[in-house]
């Protein structure tokens, strides 16, 4: 049975859903950006006969405090930073990550920061390597070493609801994709201030890029038994980010799948099995 809670962390209050065994081997699920945790509301259910699953939602995102921008500094080490002090209140000390799109950066740094917590990694479209940024981020980069304001201003589109439904829809195949993960993300992203708040996450993702080197050093340091499930259609993330977890990862176990960014949208059991056969070999 899966649940839903809250728990208080430096202030906020952050959304998690849970389901499992408590006493089962732990997965956290670390979302992506526009979503929350209800990406996972398929993988949930078929994880947790086997595992204890744990997923929140980052501040700012789905159903976590969202504080404004005076209170609250939206960057990733700061996000990084609340999700590390909700594992601590959970007591949470052994964990596999899986991480997606804005989940990737978040997750790596909770697994340099206490690798001796991460029993494996998941990475499902979660990139870390130059080879996997497709075309969009150079013009991001230029964006990041000349920040106007109206550069800024141009990133609103990030947010229109064609863009989020298109993130979903791109790379995969017709009548796949259920509304419901889209149209909640539209309704989360249309909250007073959000726009404001994606804008500086946008803006820091830059800084996500410049510890890559890092986070593959902890890869080559640690070995952590990793599985790439990558929708190999998507435009953001392009494959090549995943076959590049062989670099330093000679075991990383790498799957392609026929779909886009949001993968779990059109492959949650695929996905599923894939990470059951991973963590269970």
């Amino acid at each position: 049975m899966q649940t839903y809670h809250f728990l208080e962390v430096e202030g906020l209050s952050v959304f998690y859903r849970e389901a499992g065994d408590p006493n089962k081997p732990v997965i956290l699920l670390l979302h992506g950006f526009p979503s929350a945790s209800h990406m996972f509301r398929d993988l949930i259910p078929f994880l947790a006969k086997d595992f204890h699953v744990i997923a929140p939602d980052y501040p700012g995102f789905g159903q976590t405090t969202s504080p404004n921008r005076v209170d609250f500094v939206y960057t990733f080490d700061h996000i990084t930073e609340i999700v590390e002090g909700f594992i601590d209140r959970l007591g949470l000390t052994k964990y596999a990550l899986y991480v997606f799109d804005y989940g990737a950066p978040i997750g790596f740094r909770l697994a340099m920061h206490h690798p001796e917590r991460v029993t494996a990694i998941i990475s499902q479209n979660g990139n870390i390597y130059h080879e996997g940024l497709g075309k969009k981020w150079a013009t991001r980069a230029e964006y990041w070493r000349n920040p106007t304001q109206e550069k800024r201003e141009s990133y609103r589109t990030a947010f229109e609801p064609d863009t989020i439904k298109n993130q979903y829809l791109d790379g995969t195949k017709n009548n796949q994709v259920s509304p419901d993960g889209y149209t909640l993300d539209i309704a989360y992203m249309s909250g007073s201030g959000t726009d404001e708040k994606q804008l500086d996450l946008i803006f820091d993702y830059q800084n996500n890029v410049k510890l890559y080197p890092q986070f593959q050093q902890y890869l080559r340091e640690y070995q952590p038994p990793l599985l790439a499930t990558w929708g190999k259609n998507d435009a953001s993330f392009i494959p090549e980010g995943a076959k590049a977890f062989s670099k330093d990862l000679p075991n990383a176990e790498i799957h392609l799948l026929d779909t886009g960014h949001f993968a779990l949208e059109t492959h949650a059991n695929e996905i599923g099995e894939l990470i059951l056969n991973f963590l269970k070999g």
